[in-house]
């Protein structure tokens, strides 16, 4: 037990390295879902043969990816408590590898439907497993300057290669450029994780036995009581419905994905519907994607002094003011204000709704319980999208998919307020004689 417990310290200048590597493939993620954030949804109708003002049809490949990107991140959370980390992560880019191919070649908008099939599970795998294995290293009091850096790194990927692939498509043939972009991404990103991503399961069941022996120092976390031989179907309803600040943090996780669906598939149209041009929308959503991912260097590290509820709860109705302000709004200087305010409530909610969940969730089955909530979460693109392309075709209006969501967004909220209790060990600490039931 004393060579575990001095092996597999955990802190992130301990384990520096693997950091770095985790940080580096959560970048390559980012760049791969972005190559499709600007001129996929912007070509739908003259490039791939949507039919015109149809948008439950044009959000049909963001549902794809929702549907299968929940589910993968649940079977990826279990699974990589079996096999490990890393395996899980080169599963996710070897499925990757025919998606530049698929888009280079599409004859129709079902092709990218099917293309996103494959990005939900890449997704589901590769980025879950940067999350998880930072969770492995990571002392609890770091936990949202951690998850900070993962997001920053993933969605300023996001944003670099949205705005990269505006600007390639405006001057060059656009699925070619796709192709080469999204080619090269995956093969540098498959190299790196053979060759640089650290295992980190070791760490975790490492910290379990020093919760187990009584080692563990520092603030006691108020970890949820659950099965030491836990199954996936307890894990599930653990954090589905049985515990309540497990179930406030996976619907927040569920709504909080509107706005990324709104601001991947209803913007661009939106702007191209007011006569925006694709590098000015590669800008907008850029600029949404560079405030999410830079301000979460500091909005992670502030819910490690602050706590997790009250900095989610202001994210979630920022979110609802910037997405309300977009439709009344008319020039791209105006969007781009209203994209940065959304990306600052976005970076306020989404680490530490990771952290949080991190929190309470014990390091034996802390891989499932987060592979569930991000099923939850990432099955929002999947409801949000479904909903707003439903609700923007009944209305006759684009504009009522960004009511939809900001009203969405406020409830998600308040339901935050009223469900969730602080889960920060060092500012609501469980006591010896208290039953961790959340």
């Amino acid at each position: 037990m004393a060579r575990e417990t001095v092996e597999f310290t955990q802190g992130i200048r301990e384990n520096l390295r693997p950091f770095l590597e985790q940080l580096l493939q959560v970048f390559f993620v980012g760049l791969t879902i972005g190559l499709q954030r600007t001129v996929i949804p912007a070509l739908a109708e003259t490039e791939f043969g949507v039919v015109e003002g149809s948008m439950t049809a044009l959000f049909a490949f963001v549902v794809s990816f929702g549907l299968v990107k929940g589910a993968m991140n649940f079977v990826s959370g279990r699974v990589s408590e079996r096999v490990g980390r890393g395996r899980v992560l080169i599963w996710g880019w070897l499925v990757a590898l025919p998606i530049p191919f698929m888009i280079l070649w599409a004859p129709s908008w079902g092709w990218i439907v099917a293309a996103n099939v494959l990005l939900g599970v890449n997704q589901g795998f590769a980025w879950s497993m940067t999350v998880t294995a930072k969770m492995d290293i990571v002392k609890s009091t770091e936990r949202g300057l951690a998850t900070g850096f993962n997001e920053f790194a993933g969605y300023g990927g996001v944003a670099l290669a949205g705005l990269v692939t505006g600007y390639l498509a405006s001057y060059f043939d656009p699925r070619m450029s796709l192709f080469i972009f999204g080619l090269v991404v995956i093969l540098l990103a498959l190299v790196a994780g053979f060759l640089a991503f650290t295992e980190t399961l070791p760490y975790a069941r490492a910290e379990a036995a020093r919760q187990r022996s009584g080692e563990a120092t520092g603030p006691r976390p108020r970890y949820v009581e659950g099965p030491d031989d836990h199954t996936s179907g307890q894990i599930f309803a653990l954090v589905t419905w049985k515990n309540r600040t497990f179930s406030a943090l996976a619907q927040a996780g569920s709504v909080e994905k509107f706005v990324d669906a709104l601001m991947w598939a209803l913007v661009p149209v939106f702007m191209v519907t007011k006569g925006a041009s694709l590098i000015e929308i590669g800008w907008v959503t850029g600029i949404y994607g560079f405030v999410w991912g830079g301000s979460q260097l500091w909005t992670g590290p502030l819910s490690d002094v602050f706590g997790r509820k009250w900095p989610t709860v202001a994210g979630f109705f920022l979110c609802a003011g910037g997405v309300l302000s977009f439709p009344v709004l008319g020039t791209v200087t105006a969007w781009a204000v209203a994209a940065a305010v959304t990306g600052v409530g976005m970076a306020l909610l989404y680490p530490t709704l990771i952290a949080a969940m991190g929190d309470i969730s014990h390091p034996s089955w802390r891989g499932s319980a987060l592979g569930v909530y991000r099923f939850w979460r990432d099955l929002g693109y999947a409801i949000g999208a479904l909903a707003m392309g439903l609700i923007a075709d009944a209305a006759g209006m684009l504009e009522a998919g960004f009511w939809f969501t900001g009203v969405a967004m406020a409830g998600s909220g308040l339901w935050l307020i009223l469900g969730m209790t602080e889960t920060h060990p060092r500012l609501n600490p469980a006591y010896e004689t208290e039953k961790t039931n959340g």
